[in-house]
């Protein structure tokens, strides 16, 4: 499933393979909290958090035996891809599954893209902040460093800093082919 990217000057940033070294370091460093823990559960905020926190779960298996942890899918939306407002407060949106999760003691990792102005990471632990998790841990594999709000992520693949008006894609399979990123400079108009 591909979506109409924006138009402008594409400059691709990481690849697949410099991706995979980043992807094993942040499981590297999730290992490191994780394997003391008894219970722990991961959350993917859609879109392109989801199948992250699945190559994230996979690695902590395959690297580190931390076999067999749940994942789930959190829908949390306030910006488009291309940062376009789309909801002036951020829209979570629950389904039964997730209003039933009893998180109570359990080291709980949240994941998504790109951490940018806080509000969908925020909301995320917020939501499951009140379904008494032990802790809740942040991982995130771009930072743009330009946060708003209270909120920071434990665990970073990458800072980077660009232009305002720059956009960071992070093309994540199933939504892209390629698992890469890239920074786009948008078309003047």
């Amino acid at each position: 499933m591909t979506t109409a990217k924006p138009s402008g000057m594409r400059t691709c940033l990481y690849d697949s393979a410099q991706l995979e070294v980043v992807l094993g370091d942040m499981a590297m460093q999730a290992a490191g909290f994780l394997t003391r823990r008894s219970r722990v559960v991961i959350v993917g905020i859609l879109r392109r958090g989801a199948p992250l926190a699945e190559m994230l779960r996979d690695r902590l298996a395959h690297d580190y035996g931390l076999s067999n942890l749940p994942l789930y899918k959190l829908h949390v939306k306030r910006y488009a891809d291309d940062l376009t407002l789309l909801h002036p407060e951020t829209e979570l949106t629950e389904n039964a599954e997730q209003a039933a999760l009893d998180l109570t003691n359990a080291t709980v990792v949240v994941v998504d893209d790109v951490l940018y102005r806080g509000h969908s990471l925020l909301k995320a632990v917020e939501y499951l902040a009140r379904k008494n998790p032990l802790e809740i841990r942040t991982v995130v594999l771009v930072d743009r460093g330009v946060t708003l709000l209270p909120i920071r992520a434990d665990i970073t693949g990458m800072r980077l800093d660009v232009a305002p008006l720059d956009i960071i894609e992070c093309n994540v399979p199933p939504y892209e082919p390629e698992f890469r990123i890239d920074l786009l400079r948008p078309d003047k108009g």
